[in-house]
This record gives C-alpha cells, sequence and structure tokens, in this order.
C-alpha cells in the first residue's frame, strides 16, 4: 500500500513528536486536536525542535521550512478521514479512543489504515470497534519521538499482513527500528518498564530509600540514564498509573498492583513535570525531591 498522507490525532507531546517526524520523512501530516490552543502549542514545539535539530546539522534549514509547510492543523476530526494512515495519540483512556474511532470511521477512505500510539491498550479490543479490524494495529512511539528509536508495532488477533508490512514500511522510512509484539497488557516495553518504576514508588513508600538515594542508585549503579522516579515524572504519573492498572486488571496478577504512594500523588494531581511536582518539585531552578 502507498502511505503518503498521514493523519495524526491528538497534539499533545506524543502526537506532535509523531507529526514532526512525519514531516521530516516526507509525509504529508494533517494532525488534529479538540482544542486550538493544543494545536498552536504543538506547532510551536515542532518548529523549535525542528530548529534544534537544524542548529546540530542533523536536517538543513531547507529541510526544516519544507518539513513544517508538510503539516497542517484541524479542529474537524473528519478531516483526517483523506489520510492513508492515520495514528492515534489521544489520551491513554480506552473509551476516549473508542469515542475518537468511532466519529472518525464514517469519514475514512475503505483502504485507510487505522493505528493506535496506546501503550498498554488491547489493540484487538480496540479494533473490534471499527469496521475494520484486519487493518488496525498498534504503532507505539516512544517518548520523546524524534529522540528515541524504537517503535513498538503491535498486531491484533484480526491485523493482515498487508497492514503490518505497510507498517513497517514506515517505521523503515523514519529511519527507527521496529518491534513486533503481541497483543498483550502493557506490549514489551511497559511490561517490563511500569513494573520496575511501580517498585521504585514501593521502594519509597517503604521508606526503604527517598527519592535522591533511589534514582542515585539506579543511575550510578545499574547504568540508567534517568532514575525510575526521574523517569516517572517524565513520563507523567498519571500515565504511570493508568498502565499499572491495565497490567493488574488485564493480567490478574498481584505483582501488578499500583503502589497506594503513586495513586497518592495522582490524586493530588502531582503528575510529574507536565504539573510542575511529583516526585521532583519542578518550580524552582532544580528540581527538588519531595520525598
Amino acid at each position: 500500500m502507498d502511505i503518503r498522507k498521514i493523519g495524526v490525532i491528538g497534539a499533545g507531546q506524543m502526537g506532535n513528536g509523531i507529526a514532526h517526524v512525519m514531516a521530516v520523512a516526507g509525509y504529508e501530516v494533517v494532525m488534529s486536536d479538540v482544542s486550538q490552543q493544543a494545536l498552536d502549542g504543538a506547532m510551536s514545539s515542532i518548529g523549535a525542535n525542528l530548529s534544534r535539530q537544524a542548529a546540530r546539522g542533523k536536517i538543513s534549514d531547507a529541510d526544516m521550512k519544507s518539513a513544517l509547510a508538510r503539516i497542517t492543523t484541524t479542529l474537524k476530526l473528519p478531516d483526517i478521514g483523506a489520510a492513508d494512515l492515520v495514528i492515534e495519540a489521544a489520551t491513554e483512556r480506552e473509551s476516549i479512543k473508542q469515542a475518537i474511532f468511532e466519529d472518525l470511521q464514517p469519514h475514512l477512505k475503505p483502504e485507510t489504515i487505522l493505528t493506535s500510539n496506546t501503550s498498554s491498550i488491547s489493540i484487538t479490543r480496540l479494533a473490534s470497534r471499527t469496521d475494520r479490524p484486519e487493518r488496525f494495529m498498534g504503532f507505539h512511539f516512544m517518548n520523546p519521538v524524534p529522540v528515541m528509536q524504537l517503535v513498538e508495532l503491535i498486531r491484533g488477533i484480526a491485523t493482515d499482513e498487508v497492514t503490518y508490512t505497510a507498517c513497517l514500511g514506515v517505521v523503515d522510512r523514519l529511519g527507527k527500528t521496529a518491534a513486533s509484539a503481541e497483543d498483550f497488557p502493557g506490549f514489551i516495553v511497559n511490561r517490563i518498564l511500569m513494573p520496575m518504576i511501580n517498585e521504585a514508588v514501593y521502594t519509597l513508600y517503604e521508606g526503604v530509600g527517598n527519592v535522591n538515594s533511589i534514582d542515585q542508585s539506579m543511575k550510578l549503579g545499574a547504568n540508567h540514564p534517568m532514575g525510575p522516579l526521574e523517569l516517572a515524572d517524565f513520563i507523567g504519573l498519571d500515565t504511570c498509573l493508568a498502565i499499572m492498572n491495565v497490567l493488574h486488571d488485564g493480567l490478574a496478577d498481584t505483582k501488578y498492583r499500583p503502589c497506594p504512594l503513586l495513586t497518592k500523588y495522582v490524586e493530588a494531581g502531582w503528575l510529574g513535570r507536565k504539573t510542575s511536582r511529583g516526585f521532583y518539585d519542578y518550580r524552582g531552578e532544580a528540581p527538588i525531591p519531595t520525598r
């Protein structure tokens, strides 16, 4: 299948990163969101990130301008319908994703491939609510999208080979590496990563170590580039909690039980960097541990 136009639903951190890399790779991109402010912010972020890449010599100034020119934005979801490939990158809530696909469905071309950037929700279940489960799969980028090299490709039970091959071709064109994953909760990366973060929160909760000692231990003792609590703040504590709940509900194993302290932080609205407070307080010149 010849994929030329990409529809991206959601203009948040993941959505604007996906739009960025698709435009740099030469695809025409239309990005939609329910908020004009989010779309404006996304275009500002994309412009700044492209400028940073140009300054470092990773792309030329001409490539930067061409990439920006290939991205259009819209508040109208039906405008996404003309895309050859749609990548949904909305909030990590299944009900929201299902509603988006339901609203979009009447406007799609028969051959359009639908994908979700979900980090943990069942692809088979999402696909079953559409008119094209064979043309539906998981297309999970890592954050930040322009930097991270991996893309998880997740087949639902009905995903056909043509759809998988087409999406694999897109990943190749982006210059990224695809990891094929089966459709089980959390797929590969989050099935391994989130329990580690959750265990770090338990270590904090039980008083084994404080925020600094836990993060320093994993950075200096395990050679991790970021400590698990610092990473949780970067991802978003609400996202971490949502994924742990998916793992716990989907696999029915107590080892995936979210730490009560993680739940408490989310209930307080301390979600990490995006709210300026999480396991660290980001409101000053340097992050300060909150415990």
